[in-house]
């Protein structure tokens, strides 16, 4: 089955300050992706659950920042600009934007692909293609999560008309 939701790349159409943002923040999301494979190999009970936690916390402002979307940055907007962000956050429905990114709302937000994770724990007992298919499930869940969240940053982004940080902010 495909899926039907349109990319960050889509989203961002031709807006060249959109794509750019999209392609540092995929650049992030690809090396922290990586990172999580490599604790999901690991048969130690846990391990890839609280790594998992920890990228994400730490990606995701990451990602907020790219498109001006950090606790900080919106409170420097003008009155009218922040509201319009704020309409833009709750239309898109995401708890991750403009608030501080703790460990607890990224395993909540991990709940959500939770069979995939539960599957991730026992695939890495199988040795070799246990853990392959394990660190395989553990990139493919960060991805999935990552993209999920440019997705709703690229909308918020557009529908808000926020003028971008320059890159390294």
């Amino acid at each position: 089955m495909r899926n039907t939701l349109p990319s960050a790349q889509t989203l961002a159409g031709a807006d060249p300050a959109l794509q750019a943002a999209v392609q540092r923040s995929r650049r992030l999301l690809h090396r922290r992706a990586l990172m999580a494979a490599v604790a999901s190999s690991v048969p130690v009970p846990g391990l890839d659950w609280a790594v998992d936690a920890a990228l994400l916390s730490r990606l995701l402002p990451q990602i907020n920042a790219e498109f001006g979307l950090l606790p900080e940055q919106i409170a420097r907007l003008d009155p009218h600009q922040r509201e319009q962000v704020q309409k833009a956050v709750a239309m898109v429905g995401s708890a991750l934007i403009g608030k501080l990114v703790t460990q607890d709302l990224v395993l909540k937000l991990a709940q959500t692909v939770g069979i995939r994770m539960g599957s991730k724990q026992l695939a890495k007992y199988v040795p070799l293609a246990g853990q392959a298919l394990s660190a395989a499930l553990g990139y493919a869940t960060l991805r999935y999560l990552g993209e999920q969240h440019l997705c709703d940053c690229v909308q918020v982004a557009k529908t808000a008309q926020l003028t971008l940080p320059a890159p390294g902010r």
